[in-house]
């Protein structure tokens, strides 16, 4: 991605941690629950992959085609599933942006430019959606205090950790709104 390399590493570390916590938790989900886990690890990982900065490593041009392929691929699964909640359509749209930034980049790399590639109406299009899941998931992460004076739960009795998946989402929500930012 274009940009400061300390945002592109800051960046990187992110997505990293949100893509292998989501690996992680594929080990303790079963049924769709892990095929979503698998979903959003893949995202996370892939974003930190993209978000290595140009200067750091030097790619053969066909690693944004891949990309795209990668991603294209992933946002055909996600919308194959039907009656999740709506969660299947954002990975989607997350999944649809991978491959929008990696034919920016592709096309910036094709021309030997580094200027900010895209289409300006479809990046401010994914902005907005980005920013309002960001502003509208955000601050559901803020717990609020029981009513009988007890403590919020943090985890059930198998140990895994539920209210992290919501958080993994903001971040890379937030992470994507960085990357459209830096195209």
């Amino acid at each position: 991605m274009h940009g400061p390399a300390m945002s592109g590493w800051l960046l990187m570390v992110l997505c990293t941690a949100t893509g292998s916590y989501c690996l992680i938790r594929m080990r303790g989900c079963r049924g769709p629950e892990r095929r979503a886990a698998g979903g959003e690890a893949l995202m996370g990982l892939g974003m930190a992959a993209m978000a290595v900065p140009a200067t750091a490593l030097t790619l053969p041009s066909w690693h944004w085609v891949v990309y795209a392929v990668v991603f294209g691929a992933a946002a055909v699964h996600a919308v194959r599933p039907a009656g999740n909640g709506g969660r299947h359509l954002h990975h989607a749209v997350g999944c649809l942006a991978m491959v929008y930034m990696a034919a920016a980049m592709a096309g910036a790399g094709a021309h030997g430019a580094h200027t900010a590639g895209g289409v300006p109406l479809v990046t401010g299009v994914l902005l907005l959606y980005f920013a309002g899941y960001v502003l509208r998931s955000g601050p559901r992460l803020v717990p609020l205090a029981p009513v009988g004076g007890g403590t919020v739960p943090v985890a059930d009795p198998a140990g895994s950790r539920p209210e992290l998946v919501p958080a993994c989402r903001v971040s890379m929500a937030t992470a994507m709104l960085v990357m459209l930012l830096a195209l």
